[in-house]
C-alpha cells in the first residue's frame, strides 16, 4: 500500500521560503514519477511541478517557473518542492502524487497520478 505524507507547510510571508517535503512508502520510490499539485479556496486542483522517474527531467506550471524547484532522492524516497519569492497567490493545500505507472515522466495530467497524499497547508501574507 503505497503512502504519501506531506510536510513543511506553513504560514510565511511574501517574499519568503518554504520546502516542501513529501516521504513515500509501499513501492520502489525510484521507479516513479512524482508530482506537486494545488488547490487553493473554490478553484480546482492544478499541477504545480513533476519529476520524471529518473530525476533526469523536470516540469513546471508558468505561474511558478523560476521559483519553485522540484527535486528528489531516491535513497531516502522523499521529493521536495523548493518554494522561493513565494507570492499571496500562491495560498493553496499541496499536495504530492505518484503516478501510476513505473518510469513516467512527471505528467501535468491530474489523472496520471494513483497515489496521493494528505495534503499541507501554506499561506502567504501580503
Amino acid at each position: 500500500q503505497v503512502q504519501l505524507v506531506e510536510s513543511g507547510g506553513g504560514l510565511v510571508q511574501a517574499g519568503g521560503s518554504l520546502r516542501l517535503s513529501c516521504a513515500a512508502s509501499g513501492r520502489t520510490f525510484s521507479s516513479y514519477a512524482m508530482g506537486w499539485f494545488r488547490q487553493a479556496p473554490g478553484k480546482e486542483r492544478e499541477f504545480v511541478a513533476g519529476i520524471s522517474w529518473s530525476g533526469g527531467s523536470t516540469y513546471y506550471t508558468d505561474s511558478v517557473k523560476g521559483r519553485f524547484t522540484i527535486s528528489r532522492d531516491d535513497a531516502k524516497n522523499t521529493v521536495y518542492l523548493q518554494m522561493n519569492s513565494l507570492k499571496p497567490e500562491d495560498t493553496a493545500v499541496y499536495y504530492c502524487a505518484q503516478e501510476g505507472y513505473a518510469y513516467g515522466m512527471g505528467q501535468r495530467t491530474f489523472h496520471a497520478y494513483a497515489h496521493w497524499g494528505q495534503g499541507t497547508q501554506v499561506t502567504v501574507s501580503s
